[in-house]
């Protein structure tokens, strides 16, 4: 067969037609197929991976290299892209350059074609890839027993002149270059809908950030936990000014009668006078700094105290509760407390400090409610676009979250689980909340009353540079954003 086949000429000539949208879960679903089956295929030369994803009959054509079937393009992957793993092609896609289209048969989803463009290069150990081609490419993806197999693929309209963005690579991955963040992942929400999933950079310094790459998010847990305790509080299963020890105190304040003051209410909205952590103190002990209630300190310890007195009255873990009332619902099916057995370590961004050095890796095995979330953009866009639409709260508990509770400083309060920012452009304001660890920083913005948003995953210390330009120059209200830094 020497001419691309006529179905392939068909569903070209009428895609055009029937593009989905971004938000869609089919899109969404493409998107991840495809990161997956390019970065373990062809970067990685996983070939039981390979085996199992393309069709029986697939035909792969290239506008230089001509017609190929199964078999010679399984052949083709081993000889000329694995043979030398010291110096190997490997593909990016473009970000943003994505587009689905699907196929229906009397009504039934059958398939999808997509189209977008690689670049391509050469990886050699311990040197910078250096680009060598770029091209676009449609894909025929047949769904076969649920599972999407590739099965017609067109390479085209190879570029070799000129690399992307001219001599250098430019834009956001050259700053994430000069800034030795490896990677980057952005979601944006518009009109209460997760619009937009991006992913820049690499995982390690080598391996490309994947659609669905699982970043660590730090204190956006707790964003998470505050929003799983305030749909609690709606089921009347939890009160939002209940004392908490009739069903915990911590040993180490028993003592103090200042516990019997606690509540969800000040959990969280930081009064409970407790510190970040007791390991931060002298003496390494729980202690109250100051009567709860009275004035506002960022506590982990307060969120802690929080979920062990929950668990406790429902007798019922974070993870169950968390699955129960949020991740079911919004389908947050990649989002996890700690590294369980569904941990698909090979898509974890692994995390750099300010010199670019990577830092080892601390995996953890039980559920914290301030810290060490494991999620991806897509999840937590879905997350944040789920309180947009106000996390389907009751009217009056959804304005107790959005609400002053404690006054931080001018245009600066805390609301339940998340700070307020007021008096911003266009009669905004945010609710707001960040992460940060060693090699991780992370954003999670809210605008409640265009119902816009966004979401940032970093995984490395030197990000200044990195959310100027965002901020500056691509998010909504960013500008407002940067000068309350």
């Amino acid at each position: 067969m020497k001419y691309i086949s006529f179905i392939t000429l068909c569903l070209i000539a009428f895609a055009t037609q029937a593009q989905i949208d971004e938000n869609s879960e089919l899109f969404k679903t493409l998107a991840i197929e495809d990161s997956t089956f390019f970065e373990r295929s062809f970067n990685r030369c996983d070939f039981d991976y390979l085996d199992k994803h393309i069709a029986s009959d697939l035909r792969f054509y290239h506008d230089q290299a001509g017609m190929v079937d199964r078999a010679a393009f399984f052949k083709s992957i081993k000889e000329n892209i694995c043979s030398n793993p010291d110096k190997k092609p490997i593909r990016r896609l473009e970000p943003g350059s994505l587009s689905v289209f699907p196929l229906h048969n009397n009504g039934k989803l059958y398939g999808a074609i997509q189209n977008g463009v690689h670049h391509f290069y050469i990886r050699e150990k311990d040197k910078p890839d250096v680009w060598t081609s770029t091209a676009k490419f449609t894909s025929v993806w047949i769904k076969e027993e649920g599972v999407w197999k590739m099965s017609e693929v067109l390479s085209f309209d190879h570029q070799s002149s000129t690399p992307p963005g001219g001599k250098k690579i430019t834009g956001i991955e050259a700053l994430l270059k000069e800034c030795k963040v490896p990677a980057l992942g952005l979601g944006i929400i518009k009109d209460g809908k997760l619009t937009r999933v991006e992913t820049y950079g690499t995982l390690d310094g080598q391996t490309t950030t994947p659609y669905n790459a699982i970043f660590k998010v730090a204190s956006l847990t707790k964003p998470i936990f505050a929003i799983t305790v305030l749909k609690l509080i709606d089921q009347g299963k939890v009160k939002l000014d209940e004392r908490l020890y009739k069903y915990w105190i911590d040993p180490e304040i028993a003592k103090d009668k200042r516990h019997k003051k606690l509540t969800p209410r000040l959990v969280l909205s930081h009064q409970t006078g407790f510190p970040n952590w007791r390991y931060l103190t002298k003496d390494k002990k729980l202690t109250f700094q100051f009567d709860p209630g009275t004035k506002y300190q960022y506590s982990g310890e307060g969120f802690e105290y929080l979920r062990k007195a929950i668990e406790q009255k429902l007798g019922k873990s974070l993870e169950e509760l968390a699955k129960e009332v949020l991740f079911t619902p919004v389908g947050m099916t990649d989002t996890r407390f700690w590294w369980d057995k569904t941990m698909d370590e090979s898509r974890y961004a692994q995390n750099f400090d300010v010199k670019g050095k990577k830092i080892p890796t601390e995996k953890y095995y039980k559920a914290n409610a301030a810290a060490n979330l494991l999620t991806t953009v897509g999840d937590y866009g879905k997350f944040v676009a789920y309180v947009t639409n106000g996390a389907g709260l009751s009217k009056s508990l959804l304005q107790e979250m959005q609400k002053s509770q404690i006054k931080i400083k001018p245009n600066n309060h805390f609301g339940l689980g998340w700070e307020l920012l007021t008096n911003l452009s266009k009669g905004e304001y945010a609710m707001v909340h960040s992460g940060k660890d060693p090699g991780v920083s992370t954003l999670a913005v809210i605008f409640p009353k265009s119902k816009n948003g966004y979401v940032i995953f970093l995984n490395g210390d030197n990000i200044f540079k990195i959310y100027e330009h965002l901020l500056k120059h691509r998010l909504y209200l960013g500008n407002d954003l940067w000068d309350r830094k």
